[in-house]
């Protein structure tokens, strides 16, 4: 079934994501533990826009209670029976390694239960590659799609974990169809001084990317929030970037730092919020009961062009 464009108030930008889906075949899913009508519901919100084909992988009587409450129609749908969330996520991860879904998508279970099994040292999802969290943000105020990372996974992330939480990000917005993104390498400040870790980090993430370590796009830092985001105020301070004022991907110090600019960016500037995992063998779709309908659509949307892109690389 082809994707179609959800009639929901918005900027446009998550609608231009599902207008790049439109052509392209829904991926299997592997649903872990959707046992909440929020979580059942979006699953089949987006299969019936195209996007993914969901396998519900849970208790098959807490599934069908849930869908009968809602009015939710399940029968042309798999359903996996497990005896409980433990037993989801285990069950999740098994289709995906034995390449029976492509993608794994958060149902009502905690996300540390869902995340305990993609890392497990058997049977996991695990990559060389450090796993990260990326915000897709739809921002009013932004003249296109924000990537915030790592503002959910990596607590004080080292410099080698920066340089995959950045390839990371880097690698998901050129799946989503931009050439060279530009990531803004954030500190309070936009000078390297040895008083701020994170301005060395900055300041050699910048290099790495120059020396081929981090590829696939323009990096800069380090950078304050306002020299970021806004070319002026970077011109003021005589800050000469090409990432000044266009950044794609926002890269924060550490993961407190991230998630609190995300939510501002919620709550105080209406912005839209969908979230991946980054760095598994698949993305991992992380929904939650307060998304709006647009924020799990458009989790979906970028979820299924960065498994198409994964197919072209196989």
């Amino acid at each position: 079934m082809a994707a179609r464009v959800v009639t929901v108030p918005g900027t446009g930008k998550y609608e231009e994501l599902l207008s790049k889906c439109e052509k392209l075949e829904a991926i299997p899913t592997a649903v872990a533990h959707p046992c909440e009508t929020t979580a059942l519901a979006g699953a089949l919100e987006a299969a019936n826009l195209g996007l993914i084909t969901p396998i519900l992988v849970g208790p098959r009587a807490k599934i069908m209670s849930t869908a009968e409450s809602a009015g939710l129609d399940l029968r042309k749908l798999q359903i996996v029976d497990t005896p409980h969330s433990h037993g989801s996520a285990a069950k999740a991860v098994e289709l995906l390694r034995d390449a029976k879904a492509e993608l794994l998508m958060k149902g009502s279970l905690h996300t540390d239960e869902l995340m305990g099994a993609v890392v497990a040292r058997d049977g996991g999802l695990r990559t060389t590659r450090r796993i990260s969290h990326v915000f897709v943000m739809d921002v009013p105020t932004y003249h296109k799609l924000l990537i915030v990372t790592d503002g959910a996974i990596n607590i004080a992330p080292t410099l080698e974990d920066k340089v995959d939480i950045c390839q990371n990000a880097i690698d998901l917005v050129i799946s989503l169809g931009l050439k060279r993104p530009k990531v803004a390498v954030l500190t309070a400040v936009e000078t390297v001084t040895s008083k701020m870790p994170a301005t060395l980090d900055a300041a050699a993430l910048c290099k790495m990317s120059e020396r081929g370590q981090i590829t696939g796009a323009i990096v800069d830092g380090p950078l304050a929030f306002d020299n970021a985001i806004s070319k002026q105020a970077a011109a003021t301070k005589g800050i000469r970037s090409e990432v000044a004022g266009d950044p794609d991907i926002l890269l924060a110090p550490d993961l407190e730092a991230g998630n609190i600019l995300a939510k501002q960016l919620s709550f105080l500037a209406n912005a839209d919020s969908a979230g991946l995992v980054l760095g598994a063998r698949v993305p991992i779709i992380l929904t939650s009961r307060a998304d709006s309908v647009r924020s799990r659509i458009a989790s979906c949307a970028v979820a299924m062009l960065a498994a198409h892109a994964r197919r072209r690389t196989i």
